[in-house]
């Protein structure tokens, strides 16, 4: 489950960073995927250590819910974004989609995990 976590942490971090580039540097909003995938290289490498590993995979699964929950609204102006229609930041619905789907796969992954065993 850590290298899910670290996979996790990456991608949110690279799409935050991504994201902040690609706005020109002037959003600093755009860092907040960066700062959930911060979190959760944290919570990966503390994972490795072995002690209160299902802590560390529930608190890791909390960590995807806030961030599948703090993005998800997001996912219902994506068809009319990919429809072509002119809407507010697009780039912040891009972003915050793809950090919903993430998150969400993430999360469900950490629920196969935790009660799987």
């Amino acid at each position: 489950m850590e290298n899910w976590t670290l996979g996790y942490g990456t991608l949110l971090t690279t799409l935050g960073v991504g994201g902040f580039v690609a706005t020109g540097a002037q959003h600093k909003t755009a860092l907040i995927p960066a700062g959930f995938g911060t979190a959760a290289l944290g919570l990966g490498l503390l994972g490795r250590r072995g002690s209160q590993r299902k802590a560390v995979v529930g608190g890791s699964a909390l960590l995807g819910l806030l961030g599948f929950l703090g993005t998800a609204r997001a996912l219902a102006r994506l068809p009319a974004l990919l429809r072509g229609d002119k809407l507010e930041r697009p780039a912040a619905i891009v972003s915050q989609s793809a950090m919903a789907g993430l998150s969400a796969a993430y999360v469900a992954l950490c629920l196969r995990g935790l009660f799987a065993r």
